[in-house]
C-alpha cells in the first residue's frame, strides 16, 4: 500500500478516526488584535429621526425663513460674481500663477465678507477658537471630520484659502452660466481630473509646488478624510496633504446642535433635503477651531503616513473619537455591497488597514465580495451561519466543518461577515492553497496512483476526514470532474477557485500529522521517498510540512 492510501487508511481506523477528538486536532491560531472589528460599525450612515413636533416646528418655521434665506443666498452669489469675474479675468482654466496685484486686493476682502454674509444668511452662527497661521508658519490646512457641503465654512473663515476640488465642480452653473464657476476658480483650486490616469500623480506635485513656494500662493485647504463621514470617528487621512513635509495647521469642525441637519453621508438625507431642514432652523451653530501648527520631523518627512497618523491622532483626541482604518474605497464597497441585495453596511472592510495587511487591491477583495453574496444574499441580515457555509460547500455540518467555519468566525458569535470572510481566505485559505498543497492533496485522493481521482476514491478520504461514513459526495465531485474521474488540473483549477476547500483537502495532512506524533517514538517510522505522479521529479516527503496559519 503506497504511503497516501496508508493516511487514509490510519485516518479511517486509526486513533486519529475520530474527527471530533480535539485533543488529535491542531490548535486553534489565537486571532490577532490587529484584525480586531474597528470600535465605529458604520462612519459613512446618518439617520436623523424627526418627531411630530419637530415636523411641525420646521414646517411654520420654514414658511417665514426658507424663501428669505433662499432670496439672501441667491442676491450673495450674485453679488460675488462680478467680483470673481475680475479675479479670473484672463487667466487659463489651470492656473499657473497665482492671483496677485490689484486683482487679489480688491476681490479678496469682499469675497470674504461676502463669503461670511452668505453663511450667516443660512442661520450660521460661527464660533472661531485658535490662532490662523500665515502662510510660511503652515502653507497647508487639513481639516476634519469632513461631514457635510456645509464644511465650507472652514474656507471663509481660514480667509479662502485653495482648495482641491474635482474638475467638474468648475463645470457647474447655479445661479447664471458662469457664477459658481467663477467663485470656485477665484479660490485658485487645485483641480483633479477623474478621467486623467495621471490626474494624482499632477495633484501631488501642484500641492507639493505651491506648499514650498514661500508664501507666493494662498495657502491650501484639504480635508484629507477624503468623502464624508457623521463624526463619530476620523477615518484614515490621505497622504496627499502631508506629502511636502511641510508644516500643516489642523483645523476641527464641530456642529453642537441637538438636531443634526448637516450631515451628508452615503446613506441618508439628500443635498436638498439637507439644505432645506437647515434653512429652516432659527440657527444652527458651527465651531472652527485652529489647532497648533504641526511640524514633521525627518522620518515624518520621508514618510507622509507616518505623518498624516500623527496628525489625525492628536485630532481625534482633541474631538474626544476614536480613528478606524475606513476610507473612501470602503464607500464603494458599501455601495457595490447594496447593489448585491446586501446590507450596505455588508461592505465596510476597513479597506486600507485588510489591503495593506493581506496584500489584497481593490479588485480582489470586489470580487470577493461577489462571491459572499452568492453565499449570504439569502440569509437574514446578510451574514453566513454555519448551515449556509456547509450548503455553499455542498457538505452536511460535521465536527472538522465546525471548525473551519470557527476558524472564519473571528468574534465567535455564530456567523462570519463579509469582513471575517475577506481575512478568512486570506489569512487561513489562500497559504494552504500554494502548488506543493494542491499536489500533496491530489497525492492524498489519488489512493492507486493512477494519476486520477475516482468519485470512490474522492468519497473514502472525504468521508475519513470529515467523519461522516455515509456522506454522499457526488455533488461536489460533478462540480470538480468532467467526466468519470477527476484529473489534477481540474483538481488544482478548483482548488484556487475555490480556496474555502484548501482547509478541507488538507486535513489529511492534520491527521496524520496528529496521528504519527501520538504514537511512541520507536513506532514512528522515517519518511520514505515515493514517487510523484503530478510532478514528474521525485522527491522527499516529511510526515507534514504544512504551518498552521
Amino acid at each position: 500500500m503506497n504511503r497516501c492510501a496508508e493516511a487514509a487508511a490510519v485516518a479511517a481506523s486509526g486513533p486519529g478516526a475520530g474527527v471530533g477528538s480535539a485533543g488529535l486536532r491542531p490548535p486553534i491560531v489565537p486571532r490577532q488584535s490587529s484584525f480586531f472589528p474597528p470600535p465605529v460599525r458604520n462612519p459613512f450612515v446618518q439617520q436623523t429621526r424627526l418627531g411630530a413636533a419637530r415636523r411641525i416646528q420646521i414646517f411654520f418655521l420654514g414658511i417665514i425663513l426658507l424663501p428669505i434665506r433662499a432670496l439672501l443666498l441667491a442676491l450673495i452669489l450674485l453679488l460675488a460674481w462680478p467680483f470673481t469675474a475680475i479675479s479670473t479675468a484672463c487667466c487659463p482654466e489651470k492656473l499657473t500663477h497665482p492671483i496677485t496685484g490689484w486683482k487679489r486686493k480688491i476681490t479678496q476682502p469682499v469675497l470674504k465678507f461676502l463669503g461670511r454674509a452668505m453663511f450667516f444668511s443660512m442661520g450660521f452662527i460661527v464660533t472661531v477658537k485658535g490662532k490662523i497661521a500665515s502662510p510660511v508658519e503652515a502653507p497647508i490646512f487639513v481639516v476634519a471630520p469632513h461631514s457635510t457641503f456645509f464644511d465650507g465654512i472652514a474656507c471663509v473663515v481660514a480667509g479662502l484659502p485653495s482648495i482641491v476640488s474635482r474638475y467638474e465642480n468648475v463645470q457647474v452653473p447655479l445661479i447664471g452660466s458662469n457664477c459658481f464657476k467663477g467663485i470656485l476658480r477665484a479660490l485658485q483650486p487645485v483641480l483633479v481630473s477623474r478621467v486623467d490616469p495621471d490626474s494624482r500623480k499632477n495633484t501631488i506635485n501642484e500641492i507639493i509646488r505651491r506648499a514650498t513656494s514661500g508664501g507666493e500662493w494662498p495657502q491650501i485647504l484639504v480635508f484629507p478624510e477624503g468623502t464624508c463621514t457623521n463624526r463619530s470617528c476620523l477615518i484614515t487621512f490621505k497622504p496627499g496633504a502631508f506629502i511636502p513635509g511641510v508644516p500643516v495647521q489642523p483645523v476641527l469642525l464641530r456642529y453642537p446642535n441637538k438636531l443634526d441637519t448637516v450631515t451628508w453621508t452615503w446613506q441618508g438625507y439628500t443635498f436638498i433635503q439637507l439644505c432645506v431642514l437647515t434653512w429652516c432652523q432659527p440657527f444652527t451653530k458651527v465651531e472652527v477651531e485652529f489647532m497648533p501648527v504641526q511640524i514633521p520631523n525627518d522620518e515624518e518627512k520621508s514618510d507622509p503616513v507616518l505623518f498624516a497618523s500623527r496628525v489625525r491622532n492628536l485630532m481625534a483626541e482633541a474631538l474626544r473619537i476614536p480613528v478606524t482604518d475606513h476610507t473612501y474605497e470602503d464607500c464603494r464597497l458599501m455601495i457595490s455591497a447594496g447593489q448585491l441585495t446586501l446590507p450596505m453596511e455588508a461592505g465596510l472592510v476597513e479597506f486600507t488597514k485588510i489591503s495593506r495587511k493581506l496584500k489584497l487591491d481593490w479588485d480582489g477583495i470586489r470580487k470577493h465580495l461577489d462571491e459572499y453574496a452568492a453565499i449570504a444574499s439569502s440569509c437574514k441580515g446578510g451574514r453566513i451561519g454555519i448551515e449556509e457555509f456547509a450548503e455553499y460547500l455542498k457538505l452536511p455540518v460535521s465536527d472538522v466543518l465546525r471548525q473551519l467555519f470557527a476558524l472564519f468566525d473571528r468574534n465567535h458569535d455564530g456567523s462570519v461577515d463579509f469582513r471575517e470572510y475577506v481575512i478568512g481566505l486570506a489569512v487561513l485559505c489562500n497559504p494552504a492553497n500554494t502548488e506543493e498543497i494542491i499536489q500533496v492533496a491530489f497525492k492524498l485522493f489519488d489512493v492507486d496512483e493512477d494519476g486520477f481521482i475516482t468519485e470512490e476514491e474522492f468519497a473514502t478520504i472525504l468521508q475519513a476526514s470529515l467523519g461522516v461514513p455515509d456522506l454522499d459526495v457526488s455533488g461536489l465531485f460533478k462540480e470538480i470532474a468532467q467526466g468519470d474521474s477527476v484529473s489534477y488540473e481540474e483538481f488544482k483549477s478548483f482548488a484556487l477557485k475555490h480556496p474555502e476547500y484548501a482547509k478541507i483537502f488538507t486535513t489529511y495532512l492534520d491527521l496524520q500529522t496528529c496521528h504519527v506524533f501520538s504514537l511512541p517514538e520507536e513506532v514512528q517510522a522515517t519518511p520514505s521517498v515515493v514517487s510523484n505522479k503530478v510532478s514528474p521529479e521525485s522527491h522527499e516527503e516529511s510526515t507534514s510540512d504544512k504551518k498552521d496559519d
